[in-house]
């Protein structure tokens, strides 16, 4: 059966591009070399619409990222001290059986999760 592999990039509009494109490459490490192209890790990847009425981010914004984590804690720490608000609650994590999650939002307001999926 012919079917879709994978997400092939995300695209955006933003005020700055190359301030923004900058600012995720020095806090969250995605780099866009010469031809663009960020080199992932395999591992899961949800694909999941939400009701318009969710509360689960800003009623303002259309979409998150979700960026999935090798060491949330050691990330949160290293946001924290570069002066970006980190926001964690326990009710996101659950049980853990889906991980452990944190929030933070870009310098244009793009709300982003930061997901730790369970060993």
């Amino acid at each position: 059966m012919t079917k879709v592999t994978g997400i092939g990039g995300i695209f955006f509009r933003a005020q700055d591009p190359a301030a923004l494109n900058d600012w995720y490459r020095v806090h969250l490490g995605i780099t866009q070399p010469e031809v663009a192209v960020w080199m992932q890790e395999a591992g899961p990847t949800v694909f999941s619409p939400f009701r318009a009425d969710s509360d689960y981010f800003a009623a303002d914004r259309q979409w998150m990222l979700n960026l999935r984590v090798d060491d949330l804690r050691g990330l949160i720490a290293r946001l924290a001290a570069a002066g970006i608000a980190v926001d964690t609650r326990a009710d996101w994590d659950g049980d853990g059986t889906y991980g452990t999650f944190a929030r933070i939002h870009d310098p244009e307001g793009t709300p982003i999760e930061l997901w730790q999926p369970p060993d």
